[in-house]
């Protein structure tokens, strides 16, 4: 598919680690906002965890993004630096996507379109997905960090008194979209201080 959009660009990828609501949740939201055209590129795991924790199939997902990329495309347009867009967020993004981007092995469309987002120097954001960490994911972790990437675990606010998961995900999809100054309404209960005690 090909773009024909005025609008800014972001890309969207969905990878394998648990988590795929996040990407799902945003691709949603940009689409119901409008302010952005959406590029998605799914790993073959993303689509397989999502198919798991969604019940939704890979056209269904795809669907939702203006423009759909195949993993394997690695002559894509989002695989060029000429290729302009905002930036990037890998929703969910793997420990094996997180070392591939750390030590640029740029060896799929998720990881080159990540690594044209560094070399760029646009936004990159990775919503890391692994608990306890071990070492090597938190020295890859800094690694993209110093090279002007974003992590971002998609850890819940509970200063917005959640009610339901729900509240949470759409808390974490707001704030993301907060780091593009993506314009939206009513997902992210903003702090105003603390609260007088009763």
């Amino acid at each position: 598919m090909n773009s024909t959009s005025t609008r800014p660009r972001i890309v969207v990828a969905i990878t394998g680690a648990s988590g795929s609501v996040y990407g799902i949740r945003l691709l949603q939201q940009l689409r119901e906002s409008g302010a952005c055209e959406t590029h998605l590129v799914m790993s073959s795991s993303g689509a397989l965890t999502a198919a798991q924790e969604m019940s939704m199939k890979k056209s269904e997902i795809e669907a939702l993004a203006d423009v759909v990329h195949s993993v394997k495309d690695i002559g894509a347009t989002i695989a060029s630096g000429s290729f302009h867009s905002v930036g990037m967020v890998i929703a969910p993004c793997s420990m094996k996507t997180l070392a591939s981007v750390a030590h640029g092995f740029s060896d799929n469309l998720v990881t080159r379109a990540a690594d044209v987002m560094l070399k760029e120097r646009r936004k990159l954001v990775l919503m890391v997905r692994e608990t306890p960490f071990n070492l090597a994911h938190l020295r890859n972790m800094t690694a993209v960090t110093e090279m002007g990437g974003i992590v971002f675990p998609p850890l819940p606010a509970f200063y917005s008194l959640p009610e339901t998961l729900d509240d949470v995900i759409q808390h974490t999809v707001g704030r993301v979209l907060d780091l593009f100054a993506i314009p939206h309404t009513g997902l992210v209960k903003r702090w105003e201080g603390m609260k007088p005690a009763k």
